[in-house]
């Protein structure tokens, strides 16, 4: 009879990682230069293998969430990893080429050149969350991997069955030199983020990214935050109150609100509240004509947070805010076995929630009223700056005040969340909602190293600039051009 399988002990795992990094490192340092023509090969085998495994993602996906939409899965994980990958490969070569740069006068006119060129940092850690666990550990590897990186992930313990998946992907995709891929738990998580990266992204909650952040200073590895925050939607008297509510509700809905850049709150005209509630009933029960039987509709993660967010709903309730569960079917949730909960009203709720003090992420929506526009300003500005900001309405002036007044990671106008689908625009959040940014060039970049060069002409520029001793009238002549005025 064979003996059981030892399973690999925490200590075994962390040699595996720290041997994985330094073979990882060895390697990159051993290729040389990274030729677009390997970075383009590293991203056509991640984009073939996200396509190959389509279908098992999907059921993978719809096992972890217990009910988890095709479409949603396709579209949100899928593509959404799939187009990142696709818009590096075809503009990687332009972003590798060096910029030229203007010199200091009079050294570019005596024939002096500068230039910035963009070198991979090396090895780029990635811990992705479980809200879309595909998206957030592949969809980065188009900037990191376009840089000419390595890469180590971290997927969610949250997505079991994703995370397995997922290690099998990457496994078929790339030699272990190129990506690799480590699951597990929170210790793992703990340990890997304690590596000595050139780089490192986590994508999650605040509260813990700062013990991230914590652990990569140890090695003074530069970090990259994707975090998130309460983000306001403010409606104002001039928006089409119909139309923005389909826009918003299509954003909140999604993955049951369970979206870093879901909308958190509303802010509306008080005689408006009665309209832009009617607009919420009719825009559910239009998308979803049933939630509890409908499989386009997505549950909840896990009781952790169905606990949490019933919690947010209950205490509402309790301290006597107007509850309202939007239920077209009129179905009975509490005969379920997974985690669905109703988009959930909480109107004009008090400023000490629970709901209104920590990030939702689910499907609860808390309603505030305003008399005065400047007071959807001065509210957003009195909390911690958010991810996103989103402004309904056709008034320039009030648009351009939550566009200069506040300050956000990112913004629509007339949208929710369409800003991250841009892969131009970069994606990242200010303060306590991230720190640093990606997607397009700007994520080459921040996958980069942007080094500085300066060319010397071969004149004789320390004897005609004054800047060779002995020092004499034209070096005082020099010195009087630079600091006058």
């Amino acid at each position: 009879m064979n003996a059981p399988q030892q399973l690999p002990t925490m200590s075994d795992l962390e040699e595996k990682m720290q041997q994985v990094l330094a073979n990882q490192k060895q390697s990159y340092l051993a290729e040389g230069v990274v030729t677009a023509e390997t970075r383009i090969d590293r991203l056509d085998r991640g984009i073939d293998v996200l396509l190959e495994y389509q279908d098992k993602l999907v059921d993978a996906l719809n096992t972890d969430f217990s009910c988890r939409p095709r479409e949603v899965s396709l579209l949100t994980d899928l593509a959404a990893a799939v187009t990142p990958m696709k818009h590096a490969k075809k503009h990687l070569r332009s972003w590798m080429k060096p910029e030229k740069r203007s010199s200091t006068f009079p050294l570019g006119l005596l024939g002096g050149r500068s230039r910035i060129e963009y070198q991979p940092l090396g090895v780029v850690g990635v811990i992705a969350p479980w809200n879309f666990p595909v998206n957030l550990a592949f969809g980065p590897l188009g900037g990191i991997l376009a840089a000419g990186n390595r890469v180590m992930m971290k997927p969610s313990e949250f997505t079991p069955a994703t995370s397995e998946l997922m290690c099998e992907m990457v496994a078929k995709a790339w030699d272990e030199n190129e990506v690799a891929i480590f699951d597990g738990g929170p210790e793992v998580g703990q340990a890997f983020s304690g590596l000595a990266f050139d780089h490192l992204l986590f994508t999650g909650a605040t509260g813990i990214a700062r013990h991230i952040m914590a652990a990569a200073s140890k090695n003074l590895v530069p970090v990259t935050l994707e975090l998130g925050g309460k983000s306001p939607v403010i409606i104002s008297r001039s928006a089409d109150i119909e139309k923005s509510i389909g826009r918003i509700m299509m954003g909140k809905t999604m993955n049951a609100g369970q979206i870093c850049l879901a909308p958190d709150y509303l802010m509306v005209p008080e005689e408006k509240l009665h309209e832009v509630v009617e607009a919420i009933q009719t825009s559910v029960g239009d998308m979803y004509p049933k939630l509890l039987d409908n499989p386009q509709y997505t549950s909840v993660i896990n009781d952790r947070h169905f606990q949490r967010l019933t919690g947010y709903i209950n205490e509402a309730e309790e301290r006597g805010a107007k509850v309202i569960a939007i239920n077209p079917g009129k179905e009975d949730f509490s005969e379920q076995s997974g985690y669905k909960i109703p988009p959930t009203l909480i109107l004009e709720p008090a400023d000490d929630l629970k709901a209104m003090e920590e990030e939702l992420f689910g499907p609860v929506l808390p309603i505030m009223t305003y008399k005065e526009f400047d007071e959807t300003i001065n509210y957003v500005n009195s909390k911690p700056r958010p991810l996103a900001a989103y402004y309904f309405g056709q008034d320039k002036s009030e648009e351009t005040a939550v566009l200069t007044k506040t300050t956000s990671g990112g913004a629509c106008i007339n949208d929710v969340i369409m800003h991250i689908a841009q892969e131009e625009l970069p994606f990242g959040g200010v303060g306590p909602s991230g720190m640093g940014a990606y997607h397009g060039f700007e994520g080459f970049k921040n996958f980069s190293h942007g080094k500085s060069i300066y060319s010397q002409s071969s004149l004789n520029i320390g004897k005609i600039s004054g800047m060779l001793p002995p020092y004499g009238k034209s070096t005082e002549s020099a010195i009087k051009m630079q600091v006058k005025k």
